[in-house]
């Protein structure tokens, strides 16, 4: 992650004349080296030689974190030294993660990341009891049924286990570096669902008890985001506007998706989400719809915590060719 007072970071942008595999694969390594160039960064295998893909599928197919994205990343790591078992994935429910092409078929057992590991967070077995996120909201997960759920549990508990939201721990405990690689939706109670939603409540566990009042799941997002743990190994996010969704959110309707052929590098999550939501914004007034709530302060409540900045008049776009 960036350092805390560098309310400058740049967005490194390339233009995808295709969106296949041989476009991603060449945007992405000039973007990566644009980076490692600008920083000094080199991401080279370090003590654990390992490195984490946080993807996003929740949404369903249509949505997904674009497939040749993750393969140009892989082909972009593998160049830098890493082997290829040694670059794993981490995705959040398993069904999803097999509607949207990451987990093998069920009926032919073929998938593009057959010689990586894919952790499902659902699965319980990727967090550590000593790595969590305490308060005292009760309790659990998925992205589009949160708002159902939380009807389902009482607002006055006060058990231990319902105050903890436990983080996904390969991401910063087993890799040398992570690289988050979420899509764009709107979000009724976060207001974007992007950079910093897939990096956290996305990535953990017992978060659903945060969409009880609109003003707990931004200041999650923002208090998790701002984990130094998690910002130390987050080097940085790549987002493809392939596809992305300005009303309805998270819930895929391909009404309301738009199409850019760019690709977004940054060490600022909170600058990518902040530009996103100016065009979620832009695209909601020209079709009759009102923009996202000026009370959901998601990226105000990170910016305040030095998670990044959202002065998007100040952002820096960095054209990569």
């Amino acid at each position: 992650m960036r350092a805390a007072d560098d309310a400058t970071a740049p967005v490194y942008q390339a233009r995808l004349p295709a969106f296949d595999e041989q476009s991603y694969d060449r945007e992405v390594e000039a973007l990566i080296s644009q980076f490692e160039e600008s920083t000094g960064r080199k991401l080279a295998p370090g003590p654990k030689g390992k490195v984490g893909l946080k993807i996003y599928s929740d949404s369903g197919p249509g949505l997904a974190t674009p497939i040749p994205l993750v393969k140009g990343v892989i082909s972009a790591l593998k160049r830098r030294g890493f082997d290829e078992e040694d670059i794993f994935l981490v995705g959040l429910n398993q069904l999803r993660l097999r509607m949207t092409g990451y987990l093998p078929s069920l009926v032919t057992g073929e998938g593009p990341f057959k010689k990586h590991k894919i952790y499902v967070l659902e699965s319980g077995r990727y967090y550590d009891p000593v790595w969590f996120y305490d308060s005292p909201l009760p309790q659990r997960f998925d992205p589009i049924f949160a708002e159902q759920q939380v009807k389902d549990y009482s607002s006055t508990s006060t058990k231990d286990e319902d105050r903890k939201s436990f983080l996904a721990t390969p991401l910063f405990l087993d890799a040398d570096f992570w690289i988050n690689l979420p899509v764009y939706t709107d979000h009724p109670m976060l207001g974007i669902n992007g950079a910093l939603v897939n990096a956290t409540l996305w990535n953990a566990s017992n978060t659903a008890r945060f969409f009880r009042s609109p003003a707990n799941a931004p200041a999650a997002v923002a208090e998790m985001s701002a984990i130094p743990e998690l910002r130390e190994t987050w080097v940085f996010t790549i987002a493809s506007l392939q596809h992305f969704q300005f009303i309805g959110g998270p819930f895929f309707n391909s009404l309301y998706t738009r199409s850019e052929p760019l690709l977004w590098l940054s060490n600022d999550p909170v600058i990518m989400d902040a530009l996103m939501r100016d065009r979620i914004d832009r695209l909601r007034k020209q079709t009759g719809f009102a923009p996202i709530s000026e009370e959901i302060r998601t990226l105000e409540f990170a910016e305040t915590l030095g998670v990044g900045s959202t002065d998007i008049k100040s952002a820096r776009i960095v054209e990569v060719r």
